[in-house]
Formats: C-alpha cells, sequence, structure tokens
C-alpha cells in the first residue's frame, strides 16, 4: 500500500465516522418533524369542527340581536305612544282634575277648620267646667 491509498484509506473512514455522526441528529430531527406533523393535523382536525360551531353560534347570536331589536324597537314605540297619551289626558282632563282636585282640598280644610274650633271650643268649655267645679 503506498501512502496516498493509505491517506484515502483514512480519509474514507473519517468520512464514514462523519457521516454516522450526522446521521444521528438526522434522524431525531425526522423524528421531531414526524410529530410536529402529527400535531399540526391533530390541531386542524379539531379546529375545523370548532370553526363550525363558531359559526353555528355566530348565526344564533345574530338571530337573537335581530330579535332583540324587534323588542328594542316596540318597546321606543310603546314609549312614545304613552308620552302622547299621557300629554292627551293631561290637555283635556287636567284642567278639571286640578280643579276639583283643588275644589276637594278647600272643602277638606274648611271643614278641618271648623272641626279644629270645635274642639277648641269643647276643651275649652271643659276647663271652664272644671275650674267652676274646684271652686266649689
Amino acid at each position: 500500500m503506498s501512502v496516498g491509498e493509505v491517506a484515502g484509506l483514512i480519509a474514507a473512514c473519517a468520512l464514514l465516522i462523519l457521516v454516522g455522526l450526522l446521521a444521528y441528529p438526522i434522524l431525531k430531527l425526522g423524528k421531531v418533524f414526524d410529530e410536529t406533523r402529527i400535531m399540526v393535523k391533530g390541531v386542524s382536525d379539531s379546529s375545523i369542527p370548532l370553526l363550525g360551531e363558531v359559526t353555528t353560534t355566530v348565526a344564533t347570536t345574530n338571530a337573537q340581536l335581530a330579535k332583540v331589536d324587534t323588542i328594542t324597537d316596540n318597546a321606543t314605540t310603546v314609549t312614545t305612544n304613552a308620552a302622547a297619551l299621557m300629554s292627551l289626558f293631561s290637555a283635556t282632563a287636567g284642567g278639571p282634575l286640578v280643579k276639583a282636585a283643588a275644589f276637594t282640598y278647600g272643602v277638606r280644610r274648611a271643614l278641618g277648620e271648623q272641626q279644629r274650633k270645635d274642639v277648641a271650643k269643647r276643651v275649652k268649655d271643659e276647663m271652664k267646667a272644671e275650674r267652676k267645679a274646684r271652686k266649689r
């Protein structure tokens, strides 16, 4: 064997060792890629039904919001009608009701004054009677 052949044999062995050393990380990297592929497939398999459910939920929510809008519009209409009815009532019956309330207040006040005067007079009469009775 010549020196060139020995050098070639050493170079071939070194290359074989280098390939062996590089093969192990490459195999490990291949396993990592396989696991990553499996994980991505699992995520996509579970996210597709989830997206379908989200779409259904959003559609249902939009339908409910449309119903709430209808209810809100009806409540606004009822409020407007109630305000108009109140205005009509106060315009037509408000004046006479205020007059009737004022009249009944005056009557109650007058009757109250009369009753108070009667009670005061009775109390004075009783006090006079008691003083007279004590003097005897």
